[in-house]
């Protein structure tokens, strides 16, 4: 019984000076902004110079065919063109160095599309794209440079996986032992969130519409669960917007309402047995949240139009820090991650945690795509 007490009292000091914290400093601090893009989606990985020093670059994609590379972190952005990609809407980015990542574009039929770049973005090669008119591609993430997926919405009752064994070539995944859509259930472009690989064999991915649910491999694809969570839902606006989840059978999803941003009683939840049973944040973030990203295992941020918000205790209490309008982020660990917005919005994450990672293993190496250990 003490050491419950104590516990308590542990978990009300962190929170009262988490509370404090916030109402002093800012968690993210604006590094650029008023471009002609709404940015929606930024990748981030760990290169190193020709000396061995370790260094952060950062891609970011939105709207009017805009993708920006920064090699010091974040301080000057090279503006990146796709061969008559100008009237694209790249609303997904996967990084592995300062040369390679994907890009997906987001929009009916042949508007989405998958391009890949070896040379740091000065051309793109076109991977795949469909003519068919329910083509629409919401998300693509990568557990190896040559191993990706990328989700679109559902095609004949079913939601559309697509994967690349090598790098170069796409297929869609069967997708028979897939639970099917239910009618209107999609998936929402708007982060780059909804899709996640945090295994050799897990695949997760996180709807909307009628029911907030997640849909869960264990194989590869070869079966599927899908289990519904307590997020709003209901209407073609609300659900799930983004998913994390680990080998450990968590997950974590948040969301909300995009038409009602200050909706704040039903935007994130947690599962600890992979989806079996959830249980909705007893501290809610602030209002609808489009995006979610891993500090460490306990510890992650979320961001959203209305401002942003982070936990210290794997989603159960979140806390306000900014009202920055933003959709997507990424962090590499607690000292380098960056989350964009509308008007061309670039802010890289400010610590305030008395905290650095000293395990052997870093926060990057478990939630970031990587070169494949052969």
């Amino acid at each position: 019984m003490a050491g419950k007490r104590f516990s308590l009292v542990v978990q009300f000091f962190f929170f009262f000076f988490l509370s404090s914290a916030t109402a002093q400093a800012r968690w993210w601090r604006v590094q650029t902004k008023g471009t002609d893009t709404n940015l929606r989606a930024v990748a981030a990985v760990y290169a190193h110079d020709r000396n061995g020093v370790q260094f952060p670059v950062v891609w970011t994609s939105g709207s009017n065919g805009v993708i920006l590379k920064s090699l010091d972190a974040g301080k000057t952005w090279l503006r990146l063109h796709v061969k008559d990609g100008d009237a694209l809407d790249f609303r997904g980015i996967v990084a592995f160095s300062e040369k390679t990542a994907y890009v997906m574009s987001s929009g009916e039929a042949d508007k989405s599309r998958i391009y890949k770049t070896t040379d740091g973005g000065e051309t793109w090669n076109l991977q795949y794209s469909d003519n068919r008119k329910e083509f629409f591609l919401d998300s693509i993430a990568c557990l190896y440079e040559t191993e990706c997926m990328a989700l679109g919405d559902p095609i004949n009752g079913k939601f559309l996986l697509l994967r690349t064994s090598d790098g170069e070539h796409w297929s869609p995944l069967p997708t028979d032992n897939m639970p099917s859509a239910l009618g209107g259930e999609g998936a929402f472009a708007a982060s780059n969130s909804c899709l996640k690989l945090p295994g050799e064999k897990e695949i997760y991915f996180a709807t909307g519409g009628p029911a907030a649910r997640v849909f869960l491999s264990k194989d590869g694809g070869l079966s599927w669960t899908v289990t519904r969570t307590p997020l709003v839902q209901g209407n073609a606006s609300s659900g799930i917007f983004a998913v994390v989840g680990d080998e450990s059978d968590r997950i974590i999803v948040v969301g909300g309402d995009y038409k009602d941003p200050a909706y704040s009683e039903r935007v994130a939840a947690t599962s600890l047995d992979n989806g079996k049973t959830w249980r909705l944040a007893a501290g809610q973030p602030g209002g609808f949240r489009s995006a979610l990203a891993l500090i460490d295992h306990e510890r992650m941020v979320a961001v959203g139009p209305n401002g942003e918000d982070v936990t210290n205790d794997s989603g159960a209490h979140w806390k306000h820090t900014d009202s920055l309008n933003l959709n997507a982020v990424a962090i590499l660990d607690i000292a380098a991650g960056w989350a964009v917005g509308p008007h061309g919005t670039i802010a890289r994450f400010v610590n305030h945690f008395d905290y650095r990672h000293s395990s052997s293993e870093s926060p990057q190496q478990r939630t970031v795509p990587r070169a494949r250990q052969r």
